[in-house]
């Protein structure tokens, strides 16, 4: 395993960061609290000690299965980041949003399902309209001030407002927000135009969601296409395989893949790895045999002209992710 610094935060984490949205029973392919365990225990055999999840996931069900395994190990040696800003257990008219009613109740059940007194990264789960930012950070300040979490975060919106919110931080003395999980990938790179700058400047740490874009780049362009997640992923909208360059790209992945001997994810991982933007991407999976690769992945070595390759049929998509 690799590690590295994490933002401003100096926290040490993993460069593998295990995502854990796949815990739970809201979908047949999600993981019971059996194979949960099995997957968090060999993560940390391989060195990881980075574990994101948020209190919609299965309705809180990750938090729990994450907060049990992590309760038969030292505490002090993971760092554990979660989220808010949709529903958890509970639906009603404030179990959503990022008011300090919502983030209050919300960081309570999140500590409590999570077996913990203190989270080490708290994430607001994108932006919430309704809510002035101010309301927000000085409900998430207040948290920090209680020693419920160390450490606070954002994730997918417009850099304009990400550089509001660390505006009003500074301006009010207010805890600032250390890390981005974005969308980010090969055949996403939409975020390298005003967000990554900001980020950069401002000593935030990166770490991007969906890194293999949704299976797209695990496989042949034509193979996603035709598969169950392909289909989703077509009705829902997303660019991934829609860009002008996304095949180029999902082919040089495979033929690289192919010259070295590995898969197209650890290709595709690799280049994040590489990546000066990046972490640690969110490496969600359900499969142990997946997260051994990606943490093998750490191990493929791109050179400057390999990239240069893969990135060059990119061209702009819509972007997404945002809402």
């Amino acid at each position: 395993m690799e590690y590295t610094t994490l933002g401003s935060t100096g926290m040490e984490v993993s460069k593998v960061c295990l995502g854990c949205m796949s815990f739970g029973s809201g979908d047949s392919w999600m993981l019971d609290e059996e194979e949960g365990r099995e997957l968090v225990e060999r993560a940390i055999d391989l060195g990881v000690n980075f574990f994101d999840t948020a209190n919609t996931y299965s309705a809180g069900e990750s938090e729990e299965i994450l907060g049990d395994v992590l309760a038969d190990y030292d505490r002090d040696e993971q760092v554990v980041a979660t989220k808010v800003r949709f529903s958890g257990a509970k639906d009603h008219r404030n179990a959503e949003g990022l008011s300090r009613k919502t983030i209050e109740q919300e960081l309570t059940h999140s500590l409590d399902r999570l077996g913990m007194d203190t989270v080490d990264l708290y994430q607001i789960h994108r932006w919430d309209y309704d809510t002035p930012i101010e309301t927000t950070l000085r409900a998430l300040d207040d948290a920090v001030s209680r020693g419920q979490v160390r450490h606070i975060g954002a994730s997918s919106m417009w850099a304009h407002q990400f550089q509001r919110a660390l505006q009003v931080s500074d301006e009010e003395g207010l805890a600032r927000f250390e890390t981005m999980q974005n969308l980010y990938h090969l055949t996403y790179r939409e975020e390298e135009r005003e967000m990554y700058p900001v980020c950069d400047r401002e000593n935030v740490g990166v770490l991007p969601w969906s890194p293999l874009a949704a299976g797209y780049l695990t496989r042949p362009h034509e193979e996603f296409t035709s598969t169950d997640r392909g289909e989703h992923e077509i009705d829902y909208g997303t660019p991934y395989h829609q860009g002008p360059g996304s095949e180029a790209i999902n082919g040089r992945v495979e033929e690289l893949a192919d010259d070295k001997g590995v898969t197209m994810a650890q290709i595709a991982l690799a280049w994040q790895f590489q990546n000066d933007n990046v972490d640690a991407p969110i490496v969600g999976t359900s499969s142990i045999e997946h997260l051994e690769a990606a943490v093998e992945a750490l191990d493929v070595s791109l050179s400057d002209s390999d990239v240069e390759y893969l990135e060059e049929p990119y061209e702009p998509v819509p972007v997404y992710g945002h809402e």
